[in-house]
């Protein structure tokens, strides 16, 4: 058994370690010169899908909509055997309806908050004007988990 098959996460771990303690992901977008543009987010998973919340004019958005082609990730850990993380590769799709970026700007703040509802706010709603979800659909995941290594590996 080779070293990625023994630290791979199932996809319960996976999913656990998305949704019980990290709150903030890398988005990595590729800029119009071709670099990387990498940017921490708040997020929350749900059905299978990574979504986060930005204004519509933010870099991150202006490069989603020309290259959806997207990452992100979340780490844990310091050292070696501590290390755990999930890197998504998929498409991102930007959703620009207020009320649809109402409805999971509150989603995501009840999923940060874990799971206390975010109040009805009208300045709030009236920010999501301004605003758009990236809804990242997976294509390709990896994982690792190091605590899952023999003793004593590194």
């Amino acid at each position: 058994m080779n070293r990625q098959s023994q630290i791979k996460m199932t996809s319960e771990e996976r999913h656990k370690f998305l949704t019980d303690k990290a709150r903030t992901m890398m988005l990595c977008t590729i800029d119009k010169d071709g670099f990387p543009h990498a940017v921490a987010m708040a997020y929350m998973v749900k059905d299978g899908c990574v979504y986060m919340t930005s204004f519509r004019k933010a870099q991150k958005v202006v490069n989603a909509r020309r290259n959806p082609k997207v990452a992100v990730m979340v780490e844990s850990g310091t050292a070696y055997n501590e290390l755990k993380g999930v890197m998504i590769r998929g498409r991102c799709e930007v959703i620009d309806d207020p009320d649809e970026v109402w409805k999971i700007m509150r989603e995501i703040r009840a999923f940060q908050e874990g799971g206390t509802p975010a109040p009805a706010s009208a300045v709030v709603q009236e920010r999501a004007k301004k605003r758009a979800v990236l809804k990242i659909t997976p294509e390709k995941v990896a994982s690792w988990d190091h605590s899952k290594l023999p003793p004593d590996t590194y």
